[in-house]
């Protein structure tokens, strides 16, 4: 077993249990080790510390794998995705959920969500990936499942070496399906949709805006598949319109609507959310409740005061499109940008946009996506209902 001894000096966050080892925090490595070894790792005393895989080509040199000296083999895999499974059904998201949640699951660098009787897997580390057939094994064994697919089309993994692809990893199947989510219908396109295929990590916040909407005219912006809408309008509001800028987007919006017979009330049209925000704002147009549910605007430190930016101006203009009493639905799912952040961005819109908030309710992503306290990265999202008043 190749031997990783840590500098004297490490970071807290590894003696914590955090599993990424950067490259600077290693003093030496002892024996040959192959991108994607499995590892042992010790201490600058000599003290075990964990075991995992190594990539010398990575920014992240080990991602620990245990804390234990067990061995990493297919039942090892099974095993922690069994635990994972335990852990989803004790929070009550069984049909549909994210499995496994890389680090927050200790399976670092894999992602498998189960969509009913389907699975998709990530494996966006080069150690994870040489387990990806052990991981099929597991997934066939405790499931039996109708099929799946591997969505790795993803440019993280350029970065430890591999290819971006995507495919089959048993029998070839109808890649668009139907769930069922809060007793509503929603088409899933495993093959071609936005990350795996469909957003589990809200499907919790989803019942948040149950009260708010009834009986509103409401406008979402950033919509993907229409979900958040389609919800409004199952939860009785009077008019619902969503903007995306994507037309496979908002053609699969529209047939959610129709899917769900709520066509009706709920419209889905391709606008750039930016520029009508902006233009709608200044045109005087005004909702009862306006939701807001982007996609990440940075990955990159280096590039987060855009980000900031960014969500100040859209809740800015959001704001001053709700009528007196109305409310603000707003997410951000940028890791880099902490709860604490977020939540004074909303409050300089609220005073630049001159209005008085009040919080509704403050929620992160949904259990099947476990919070890791003190590792970031298990952190995502924040969810955030205010109520929007005039000064």
């Amino acid at each position: 077993m190749v031997k990783v001894v840590l500098n004297k000096r490490i970071a807290l966050r590894i003696a914590n249990g955090h599993p990424w080892i950067y490259n600077n925090e290693v003093a030496s490595v002892t024996g040959d080790a192959a991108a994607g070894d499995i590892v042992d790792v010790y201490y600058h005393d000599n003290k075990f510390a964990g075991r995992g895989y190594i990539n010398p080509q990575s920014q992240i040199l080990v991602r620990l794998l245990t804390r234990k000296q067990e061995p990493i083999n297919d039942q090892f895999f099974e095993d922690k995705i069994r635990q994972a499974w335990q852990y989803r059904k004790h929070t009550g998201h069984t049909e549909n959920c994210r499995l496994v949640f890389g680090e927050a699951d200790y399976l670092p660098a894999l992602v498998i969500d189960k969509f009913n009787d389907y699975f998709v897997i990530q494996t966006l580390a080069l150690g994870m990936d040489k387990w990806k057939l052990a991981i099929v094994k597991a997934l066939q064994n405790i499931f039996s499942p109708k099929g799946i697919y591997e969505r790795n089309d993803v440019p993280v993994r350029e970065l430890e070496g591999m290819e971006q692809i995507k495919g089959f990893l048993s029998d070839p199947f109808d890649t668009n399906i139907i769930i069922n989510e809060n007793r509503l219908k929603f088409r899933v396109d495993i093959e071609n949709g936005q990350k795996t295929g469909y957003f589990l990590d809200q499907q919790d916040n989803r019942r948040a805006i149950q009260h708010i909407v009834k009986d509103a005219d409401v406008l979402g912006a950033f919509t993907y598949t229409g979900t958040f809408e389609i919800h409004a309008a199952h939860y009785g509001a009077k008019s619902v319109l969503g903007l995306d800028i994507s037309e496979n987007a908002v053609a699969q919006a529209n047939k959610n609507a129709a899917l769900n017979k709520l066509d009706h009330i709920v419209k889905f049209e391709v606008m750039n959310a930016f520029d009508v925000l902006k233009q709608w704002s200044k045109d005087g147009r005004t909702y009862d409740v306006v939701m807001l549910d982007p996609p990440a605007f940075t990955k990159s430190r280096q590039n987060i005061d855009k980000a900031i930016t960014g969500y100040k101006e859209i809740n800015l203009r959001g704001m001053k499109m709700i009528r007196n009493g109305g409310f603000l639905v707003t997410s951000s799912c940028t890791n880099l940008v902490q709860p604490e952040q977020f939540l004074r961005i909303i409050d300089d819109a609220a005073r630049d946009a001159k209005k008085k908030i009040r919080q509704v309710e403050y929620r992160t992503q949904s259990s099947d996506h476990p919070i890791v306290p003190g590792w970031e990265n298990t952190h995502y999202l924040k969810f955030l209902i205010v109520e929007v008043s005039d000064r």
